[in-house]
């Protein structure tokens, strides 16, 4: 199990003054706050400064002052402690823990294991792959009848033409 968690991108740097272009991979923005602990690799940074731009967050590191600083930071991902993330409401799951659960329909049929989640904006998908075919399953009530975490197992009850 990791016991790290990636929440950003670092796509590029951001002027000469040792800031980087984060993409965040995470729904709780507060994570790119001021004075909040991130990793790079081994290395623990500190947060020293914050702005959303766009669909980014251009941060600062403490102790990264100018751009040759920060060249090498690119393409790299921010992590943090495992035991940082932040408690989710019942029937809420983290992307990480739904990846590589086996879907069984209602009958305990093996549909396949999930390989990725993404979002349309209403509700996220998740992408099946099964013996000869892969599946896109909307992660709704309608459809999915349990996830169990534990046993890295969801069911879904599937609507006309979700398996064909």
């Amino acid at each position: 199990m990791e016991k790290r968690i990636k929440v950003g991108k670092i796509t590029s740097t951001h002027g000469v003054k040792g800031e980087v272009k984060v993409y965040p991979l995470t729904d709780f923005p507060a994570r790119f706050n001021k004075g909040n602990k991130v990793y790079l690799g081994e290395e623990q940074l500190t947060i020293e400064r914050s702005r959303p731009q766009k669909n980014l967050f251009i941060l600062k590191f403490a102790g990264f002052d100018n751009i040759n600083d920060i060249l090498k930071f690119k393409d790299k991902y921010l992590e943090i402690d495992k035991e940082q993330l932040v408690p989710l409401e019942e029937g809420e799951y983290y992307i990480f823990d739904i990846i590589d659960c086996e879907v069984y329909d209602d009958s305990d049929n093996l549909i396949g294991v999930v390989t990725s989640v993404f979002s349309t904006g209403s509700n996220d998908v998740y992408v099946v792959k099964g013996e000869n075919k892969e599946y896109l399953i909307p992660a709704i009530e309608s459809v999915i009848s349990s996830v169990d975490i534990e046993s890295k197992k969801i069911t879904i009850t599937p609507i006309a033409g979700l398996l064909e």
